[in-house]
């Protein structure tokens, strides 16, 4: 079974998807077997992290941009792509270090996450952008 979900973003953030596949697996009466989530973009991510405190969100942010500062910055100088503007290219290389695909394991049709853990679309860019996330449940 497959489904998708699109989500319109407004620069850097974590954004929970977790409710929104809880939903689609509900929807699709998923009993046992794994959820498999990819992103379709290259300038945004997917990442498993804890839910219950959003410092941990901001803080994860913040080393993001230390890693991968924006090309203006002058760290990055040595950076060629930047035709669509100082936070694209950071935004491919914070990709590039986070997962794009994540799998879960699903449970009488529940997600098996720890008690903290969310799922996140990381979004890396600074302009808005409407994200496209490719669900796939397959049974065991």
């Amino acid at each position: 079974m497959q489904g998708r979900l699109t989500l319109s973003t407004h620069g850097p953030a974590c954004h929970e998807i977790t409710g929104q596949m809880a939903a689609w697996l509900r929807d699709i009466g998923a009993r046992d077997g794994v959820v498999t989530v990819f992103v379709q973009h290259t300038s945004c991510s997917l990442l498993v992290q804890e839910n219950a405190d959003p410092d941990v969100q901001h803080d994860l942010l913040a080393w993001l941009d230390r890693i991968a500062p924006p090309a203006d910055h002058p760290a990055m100088g040595y950076l060629r792509h930047r035709d669509e503007g100082p936070d694209d290219m950071p935004a491919h290389l914070k990709a590039a270090i986070l997962p794009v695909s994540l799998t879960i394991p699903v449970e009488a049709g529940r997600m098996r996450l720890g008690r903290w853990q969310g799922v996140y679309l990381v979004e890396h860019r600074t302009a808005p952008h409407r994200r496209q996330v490719a669900l796939t449940f397959a049974a065991l």
